[in-house]
């Protein structure tokens, strides 16, 4: 025989469930009204309708962000750890090909106005996975290329970044629209040796790596042979930043 308990939990699991992906409507209703939790709700069941909706809501062509910290607590929290997808077109390279898509994990300290950003191995060519921190305070990038093992650090776009709050509050909004890509170009300059200067966050980021500073231009063709590019997303639209040795 079934626990009794068990409805309660599956209960407990769905309105949890649809408290945190928005999901609202006549179909959560008509479930609701047809079959009571208490008598008839059981897990096996539970978990069927939620992997219904899970499958809906990724054949309807966006990507969830899944989170994990902040949403036991409607307050802001100090760290807030967002595991994202989007979808978007790739007009640099390959207009024809359709969507593409770009998984990265977000690390949102609000109280220090920091963010911490990783993109795993992309799922499609030309692109190097990292580890990025945006650092408001000091007003600093740094992108720490794992294909190299090396770090860049460049003065912070704001108008490419959201601030933290920001961030936090378009990420917490569960659903990312399909999107667009731009592509910012650098090139690399002096080597950093004094990486106390950077500040806590990225000195712990890039301390005994090869560190070099940026400068954002126009890349001419001899350099761009000599480039790497990393995708990411702070914003409702994905960067390519494409960095490349000086000539």
């Amino acid at each position: 025989m079934t626990d009794p308990c068990a409805g309660i939990l599956v209960q407990a699991f769905v309105y949890d469930w649809v408290a945190a992906t928005g999901v609202e409507g006549w179909f959560i209703n008509w479930v609701m009204d047809s079959c009571p939790f208490d008598k008839y709700f059981y897990p096996v069941w539970g978990l069927f309708f939620s992997l219904c909706w899970l499958s809906l809501l990724m054949g309807c062509g966006v990507y969830a962000c899944c989170v994990s910290s902040w949403i036991s607590s409607p307050q802001l929290p100090r760290e807030s750890v967002f595991h994202c997808g989007v979808l978007y077109e790739d007009s640099l390279y390959s207009p024809f090909k359709g969507q593409l898509e770009l998984h990265e994990d977000v690390k949102i300290y609000i109280e220090e106005n920091y963010e911490q950003i990783n993109v795993p191995v992309p799922q499609f060519g030309g692109s190097d996975p990292a580890d990025i921190i945006h650092d408001f305070q000091r007003g600093l990038t740094a992108y720490h290329d794992i294909t190299l093992d090396k770090c860049y650090v460049i003065e912070l776009n704001t108008t490419v970044v959201m601030p933290p709050r920001n961030l936090w509050e378009l990420l917490k909004g569960t659903y990312l629209p399909q999107t667009y890509i731009i592509q910012e170009e650098m090139i690399a300059t002096e080597h950093v040796h004094d990486m106390e200067q950077l500040g806590s966050f990225i000195y712990r980021l890039c301390s005994g790596k090869e560190t070099y500073r940026l400068k954002r231009r126009s890349i001419s063709r001899r350099e761009a042979g000599n480039c790497h590019r990393i995708r990411h997303f702070e914003n409702t639209f994905v960067v390519e930043t494409v960095i490349c040795k000086k000539s």
